[in-house]
């Protein structure tokens, strides 16, 4: 007898490969090809293809799957928030539905857990309110340092829309940055030849940037931003490459300039908009005490 499987909306369009490792068993992906080519699994009484995208209410039937063993994964340790930690979120949190929450991320913490970074928001917000019939899905990403607005998918289906419209440059984020020095009033946009390496490959990516001076002095420049591609550390390095490194960046800046000590990055994800079957959404985040105290106290 096999067993019988119906697919849930959060699987809805997903391969059936990908389907079958996260809810059945996980196996070698040719082992799953070999097991479907003997037709020992069915979707909705027919043979398929590893390939097949899975639908909502579909039904799966997997015949013998039982004898095998599945892949030994280590399994990696999850942050656990005290209580604590989870009631702050009541006033990160700027958007709550069914589909999506978008929260005021606070500086110093990571998106994700990395090697450097174990506490972590997805670990943390999974175990809140927010996500007790659901889980959280990562669309993009803002620096650990980096504060400011982070959209968070609740479903698959969310997900892969906010990925596509990232992609597709149709969601739009204004940043704002406190950065050392008096920049150029003829700097509007900025466009370079990021350098990047993984596993000492090297990778050479185009970044543009838009820039408006919002106040500016001798010693420090209160600027809006606007990515128009999205790179990692982009507006990091190219506020570096320009000669106005941002306050509290440890990573980019001049070595020549006496650095002031802060507790965290000037650099904030202030406003996000996008449009969703053709509603506007237009949200904002205020930005920490540090970065205000430091714009009173110099501007």
């Amino acid at each position: 007898m096999p067993k019988s499987y119906t697919v849930v909306d959060d699987y809805h369009d997903s391969r059936l490969d990908r389907w079958f490792t996260k809810n059945v068993i996980n196996l070698p992906h040719s082992l799953i090809e070999k097991i479907i080519r003997q037709n020992k699994i069915k979707v909705n009484k027919k043979r398929t293809k590893s390939s097949y995208r899975v639908q909502s209410g579909d039904l799966i039937e997997v015949y013998d799957f039982l004898k095998f063993k599945p892949i030994n994964k280590e399994k990696k340790l999850k942050y656990k928030p005290k209580k604590s930690e989870l009631v702050k979120y009541d006033d990160y949190v700027i958007e709550d539905n069914e589909n999506f929450i978008i929260i005021n991320k606070p500086s110093g913490i990571a998106v994700q857990a990395g090697t450097k970074s174990f506490k972590n928001v997805i670990d943390t917000i999974k175990n809140s309110k927010y996500f007790i019939n659901s889980n959280p899905y990562t669309v993009h990403r803002i620096d650990k340092e980096t504060s400011g607005i982070l959209i968070i998918a609740k479903n698959r289906k969310f997900a892969q829309l906010f990925t596509s419209l990232f992609r597709i440059r149709k969601i739009h984020k204004t940043y704002l940055a406190l950065v050392y020095g008096k920049v150029n009033n003829s700097v509007k946009t900025m466009k370079d030849e990021l350098v990047y390496y993984e596993k000492n490959k090297k990778i050479t990516q185009k970044a543009i940037s838009n820039l408006k001076i919002i106040k500016s002095n001798d010693g420090y420049s209160f600027l809006e931003l606007k990515p128009i591609t999205g790179r990692k550390h982009q507006l990091r390095k190219q506020l570096f490459k320009i000669g106005n490194p941002i306050i509290g960046d440890d990573k980019y800046f001049l070595k020549d300039r006496k650095i002031i000590k802060t507790k965290s990055l000037m650099l904030h994800a202030y406003k996000i908009k996008f449009m969703i079957n053709n509603v506007q959404y237009n949200f904002k985040a205020k930005y920490n005490e540090s970065f205000e105290n430091f714009l009173n106290k110099n501007f």
